[in-house]
């Protein structure tokens, strides 16, 4: 009796240890990641999100390690997750490609208590996408081309938000910093191949706050250009 009582525990020991369970106050727990299979929903906060981006660098170094290329990470664009065995990440970055920026979707597979992580697939994104992380709610076949509000917090609204203020900074000729404080307002549209954003911006200016109302382009590889400004005095 004393025997089968001891195989019958060590085999719970190792069933447990190996499902990655904990025992607390004699009560078996298993890691939160291990809930049921759930839906796909989108991550919040990927913009300074350390875990995500680590999961994205991981994705694009198994990539250049399997195919033997040369990608060079550059930003998370869009990020979703499924609950399983652990998450299964869905991403949309951007990585640099003999200098030029184009954008991947990858499929990684995380156990966290484990220490695991598997890339499952790694592609090209299709081109509607290469805009913003919110797909500016327009295509590139022309349909949608009137201005749609988007999400101030986009990645992509905040990329083209800062580049005003480095421009305004570099033209302006005051010894105070312009630091932007908020984006009031975001719009987008896509003309001829690339994407334009308006934009309402609530910036620093020394001791004052100031508005812009500001207009600046993105072509398909990345790059801002065109970009029109004036103070806001409403």
């Amino acid at each position: 009796m004393e025997l089968c009582r001891f195989v019958v525990f060590s085999l719970s020991f190792v069933l447990a240890f190996h499902l990655g369970v904990c025992r607390e106050d004699n009560i078996i727990r298993m890691p939160r990641s291990m809930n049921l299979v759930g839906g796909v929903r989108d991550c919040g906060g990927i913009r300074n999100n350390a875990e995500i981006e680590g999961i994205a660098r991981f994705a694009v170094q198994e990539h250049n390690k399997n195919q033997n290329a040369l990608l060079e990470f550059a930003k998370v664009m869009k990020a979703k997750e499924q609950v399983v065995a652990g998450k299964i990440y869905y991403l949309t970055l951007e990585a640099i490609d003999a200098g030029k920026k184009k954008m991947y979707e990858a499929k990684v597979w995380v156990k966290p208590w484990m220490n695991f992580k598997e890339l499952q697939e790694f592609k090209h994104a299709p081109e509607t996408q290469s805009f913003t992380s919110s797909d500016l709610g327009v295509k590139q076949d022309g349909h949608g081309s009137e201005w749609q509000a988007v999400p101030t917090n986009d990645p992509e609204v905040q990329d083209a938000a800062n580049h005003v203020v480095k421009s305004i900074q570099m033209r302006s000729n005051s010894i105070f910093p312009y630091e932007l404080l908020e984006i009031l307002l975001a719009k987008a549209k896509v003309i001829e191949g690339s994407a334009k954003f308006d934009l309402l911006l609530k910036l620093k200016w020394g001791s004052k706050d100031v508005k812009f109302n500001a207009e600046v382009n993105k072509n398909i590889e990345g790059k801002f250009y065109s970009t029109q400004w004036k103070e806001d005095h409403h």
